[in-house]
C-alpha cells in the first residue's frame, strides 16, 4: 500500500467518503494534477486540469491555504465544473483540504460523500489528515 492508500483508508475512516482524490499543486502552472484517485476510471491518476473551479475557492484553499466545505449540492454545483460527475457518484458534500508544509501548499485533499454527510467536525478531522499526504506529494513534486 502506498501513503496516499493508506490515507485513503483513514480518510474512510474517520471522516468517511464515498470519492477521494488527492491533487498535486503546481503554481508555476496555476494547475492541479491527480496523484491518487479511489475512482480511477472517472478520475484517473495523472489528470491534470489548470484551475477550473471558482476563483473564490482558489483564493481560500491555496491562496489562504483554508479548507473548503461543501455543505450541500448547491455548494458544490456553484463551485465545480464536474457537479454532474460528481453527483452521479452519488456525492452532494466535499471537503477539500490544503496540504500544506513549511507554509507551501503542496496539493489538496479532496473528499466527497453524500449530502448531509459532513459538519465542522468532519472538516477538522479532515485537516488533521491533511499531513499525511505531504511525503507522497513532495515525491510527486520531484517526478
Amino acid at each position: 500500500m502506498t501513503g496516499l492508500e493508506e490515507l485513503e483508508e483513514s480518510v474512510r475512516r474517520q471522516v468517511g467518503a464515498r470519492l477521494f482524490t488527492v491533487l498535486a499543486w503546481i503554481p508555476e502552472r496555476r494547475a492541479l494534477r491527480r496523484v491518487h484517485s479511489s475512482h480511477p476510471a472517472e478520475y484517473p491518476v495523472g489528470g491534470e486540469k489548470t484551475v477550473e473551479v471558482a476563483q473564490d475557492w482558489l483564493a481560500r484553499c491555496v491562496e489562504a491555504r483554508r479548507p473548503y466545505f461543501g455543505r450541500d449540492r448547491a455548494a458544490v454545483r456553484e463551485i465545480f465544473a464536474d457537479h454532474e460527475l460528481i453527483e452521479s457518484l452519488g456525492c452532494g458534500s466535499i471537503i477539500n483540504v490544503p496540504v500544506v508544509r513549511e507554509d507551501e501548499v503542496l496539493g489538496v485533499l479532496n473528499i466527497l460523500d453524500a449530502e448531509g454527510s459532513y459538519d465542522e467536525e468532519s472538516v477538522a478531522k479532515a485537516r488533521s489528515l491533511a499531513l499525511l499526504a505531504v511525503p507522497a506529494l513532495l515525491q510527486a513534486g520531484a517526478a
